[in-house]
């Protein structure tokens, strides 16, 4: 992978009478004669033509209509929520990336999964996710979103069907939860509501496909499916990578700002083409952390302030920032995106790519024939040491994401540096974005 005469009306000509009344009496005693037209009936092989092609007109029409109003399916969208009884107050349930919120969310969710599927509408199921818990006194209520596929004659059962299903799987007290049947409230919404809902909550994809495709030894990246990916432009031209985080705020690396800090010399695009730019934004405010020195690894991290908000959309929306706590462990798989060289000093994608990576032990990268203890704990290495598979020049400041069990996306790391790209035992070396989490927040109030 690498880095737009008006014709005047023409009037009828009335045609002058002849002065000549001759000239038109014979017209006129024609007119006054009985006229007599022979009319010769049709076959009758033509009558049945016709009466055969009408009819067949007819049924296909009707059948189309049957099909499109009995058969052919319509995807719909519904919104409902309900109570989880007995658990204590605590505001930890509105954050979307807390444990709790995570523990509680993905309970529910394999509760709502394992009830469609074992159901008479498990064919017409495609989707179901809690989208915000909302803490209250002794309980939480949980706000869902569901996603059904079903013929326009069955729309209503259907519905009725899903609440049906729904209340049973509340009623049932045999897991650790206490839900409340009678607290269950559903409506079907519009897909563009419904997309709001989705797009306004972080590390959601719209596009969901395989990531380990084959940035160096990466794949093109589809519409949509890394929508918190960003083009940071110097001058107009891709320079680095960024990831949104908020409505105005995202996150890059310090060292893309080494030659000028002034806002004015930067945009910021979104999309999968670098050119020409999808949504460019300009740039506000450049935040580079206080301890970053040039020409050195460490802190380097910085934050960017948009001068007006991104509108969320399937293509474009932020990623999950990580709790201050959160552990991705050796071994996880990740993913790195950007607009980097295809190798080192090679040429440049027109399209995002996309390379599936491994988080690496610290103390593996800091070993000798590595990098030899260069690697500090706020630093985090990803790749293989077999090489091959990395981030490159272009692709500085942008994202290294994590799927959690619930596939919601969270930022690990930023691309920082390393020796060339993909070389043997010289991963790539990313800022590991728990160790910034509560410098983002002073700075963000994120």
């Amino acid at each position: 992978m690498g880095d737009r005469k008006v014709k005047k009306g023409r009037g009828v000509k009335i045609r002058e009478q002849s002065s000549e009344r001759s000239s038109f009496v014979g017209v006129e005693c024609l007119r006054d004669e009985p006229v007599t037209t022979s009319r010769t009936s049709l076959p009758l092989w033509m009558i049945a033509l016709i009466v055969f092609g009408v009819l067949a007109i007819l049924g296909v029409t009707i059948g189309l209509l049957v099909h499109f109003l009995a058969v052919e399916n319509t995807t719909y969208n519904y919104q409902g929520s309900f109570k989880v009884l007995d658990i204590p107050y605590n505001r930890n349930y509105e954050r979307e990336t807390s444990p709790e919120n995570n523990y509680l969310s993905e309970i529910l969710e394999t509760k709502m999964v394992d009830a469609f599927h074992s159901s008479s509408i498990y064919r017409q199921y495609i989707n179901s996710q809690v989208i915000t818990l909302v803490p209250e006194n002794n309980s939480v209520t949980a706000h869902i979103w569901l996603l059904f596929k079903a013929p326009r004659s069955m729309k209503e059962n259907t519905r009725r069907r899903i609440e049906s299903i729904l209340r049973q799987m509340l009623s049932n007290h045999s897991g650790s939860l206490t839900t409340d049947p009678n607290s269950l409230r559903l409506m079907e919404i519009s897909k563009v509501d419904a997309e709001k809902i989705i797009n306004s909550r972080c590390g959601r994809r719209a596009r969901m496909s395989a990531t380990y495709d084959r940035v160096r030894g990466g794949s093109n990246a589809l519409e949509g499916e890394w929508p918190w990916q960003a083009s940071l432009k110097k001058n107009g031209q891709h320079s680095c990578g960024a990831s949104l985080i908020s409505e105005r705020y995202l996150v890059t690396a310090a060292h893309c700002f080494q030659k000028t800090q002034n806002p004015k010399n930067y945009t910021v695009s979104f999309g999968t083409k670098v050119s020409p730019p999808y949504m460019q934004h300009y740039i506000q405010q450049i935040t580079i952390h206080e301890d970053y020195i040039q020409g050195e690894h460490h802190d380097d991290i910085a934050l960017i302030l948009l001068t007006e908000k991104v509108v969320f959309k399937n293509d474009v929306h932020r990623v999950c920032l990580p709790e201050a706590t959160q552990i991705f462990l050796p071994g996880e798989g990740v993913v790195v995106t950007g607009w980097g060289a295809f190798s080192y000093n090679g040429k440049y994608p027109v399209l995002l790519q996309k390379a599936p990576v491994k988080i690496i032990d610290t103390n593996t990268c800091n070993s000798r024939e590595a990098y030899d203890g260069l690697v500090q704990d706020t630093m985090l290495c990803a790749g293989y040491m077999q090489g091959n598979v990395d981030a490159c020049q272009g692709d500085s400041g942008g994202p290294l994401v994590y799927p959690n069990s619930r596939n919601i996306w969270y930022l690990v790391g930023i691309v920082s540096w390393g020796v060339e790209c993909g070389k043997i035992n010289k991963p790539g070396v990313y800022m590991r974005v728990t160790a910034f989490r509560n410098w983002i927040a002073s700075k963000t109030g994120i």
